[in-house]
């Protein structure tokens, strides 16, 4: 793969993943933006930080199964898992900075 190629596909990868955590905003959080995570803790009895990995989770047992079936998929498919599994992530990003109390 030549490196135009390459970062074309990061690039795209880098606007869906964007557009998705804005258009997710509206659907599942409040005026907070870690909103759910905070709550899931909270009824788990967990850290906010640990809520997500568990959410998360189930998207890479998900993208292992993907890896590990030797089946074909849609290139859709795998669109959609990979950028949860990166969104999940500048979500934790965003979590372990509010903790630390940077901005």
């Amino acid at each position: 793969m030549t490196t135009e190629k390459f970062n074309d596909i990061i690039t795209r990868q880098i606007e869906h993943c964007k557009s998705i955590l804005c258009s997710k905003a509206k659907e599942y959080a409040t005026a907070d933006r870690l909103h759910n995570f905070k709550v899931a803790g909270a009824l788990q009895g967990v850290s906010p930080v640990q809520a997500l990995m568990g959410m998360m989770t189930k998207h890479t047992v998900s993208v292992a199964d993907m890896c590990m079936s030797g089946e074909t998929y849609p290139q859709e498919l795998w669109d959609e898992k990979i950028t949860d599994s990166i969104n999940y992530l500048l979500l934790l990003a965003a979590l372990v900075r509010e903790e630390n109390h940077e901005q």
